[in-house]
């Protein structure tokens, strides 16, 4: 399957959440469809979107910025300007649905952040979604199964534990992985009514990790019910198969 229609982001504005290959997932994604943009709420690093991107646009009117790009822009990355040395700002969640109300292709918006960790859980002021957003991604990677909950793979290990009901520096199994994508307090945290949410689970890597990511997915699906209708693994540095599975 198209990493595109697995993940539903030909839609007109998808945010990606959690962590283990959010920015991996927008760019894929990027290079994947027509006339894409790729911004965020949140901070954004900086080379990361400019090594992925055709062109950056740094600016607080980034209607005007999409009105005048071309062809040759996209896929287009949209900022409103430095943080630091290293990232970029996001932009209002209320703009982004503008944004997004205007353009006629896919817009993918970084909504959170994770400290370039494998899992984590949103803090009180994450996930920033916009309110029209189409397609929630929360991502995990398969890595972390086996690992000890502690920060070295995780960011913010006391509230996986929370939600996971186990304690920190335990053992991350693919219960706890699962408990974390379901939840409302994790992966779908702030997912829009209407909002279509599939979970990811990526860096499978190879057999093992897929059967992981399999029982991953499998517990999803229990957890969230009707909240969510599949789960994906990805191999997202696999250019000719990103797509390892698709679980319903």
């Amino acid at each position: 399957m198209h990493l595109a229609d697995a993940l539903a982001a030909r839609e007109r504005m998808t945010c990606v959440v959690g962590a283990g290959g959010k920015k991996t997932t927008m760019y894929a994604l990027a290079s994947r469809l027509d006339r894409a943009v790729v911004t965020a709420s949140v901070r954004i690093p900086i080379p990361s979107l400019e090594e992925n991107v055709e062109t950056v646009v740094v600016t607080d009117d980034p209607l005007a910025a999409l009105e005048g790009a071309t062809a040759d822009d996209f896929p287009l990355g949209l900022v409103p300007g430095r943080a630091d040395d290293v990232r970029y700002h996001g932009y209002e969640n209320e703009l982004l649905d503008s944004l997004a109300a205007a353009h006629d292709g896919p817009v993918l918006v970084k909504a959170d952040g994770a400290r370039m960790r494998d899992f984590k859980a949103p803090s009180d002021r994450e996930p920033q979604i916009p309110e029209t957003t189409d397609t929630v991604l929360p991502i995990a990677s398969a890595h972390v199964v086996g690992e000890p909950l502690d920060e070295n793979l995780v960011h913010r290990p006391e509230r996986v534990a929370a939600i996971a009901g186990i304690g920190t520096g335990d053992t991350i199994t693919a219960d706890t992985v699962a408990a974390v994508l379901a939840s409302d307090d994790g992966g779908l945290k702030r997912v829009p009514e209407g909002a279509t949410a599939i979970p990811v689970v990526n860096k499978v890597d190879d057999a093992e990790l897929a059967d992981v990511g399999r029982d991953i997915a499998s517990k999803v699906l229990e957890r969230a019910g009707d909240r969510v209708e599949r789960v994906v693994l990805t191999r997202l540095l696999d250019e000719e198969r990103p797509v390892v599975d698709v679980v319903e």
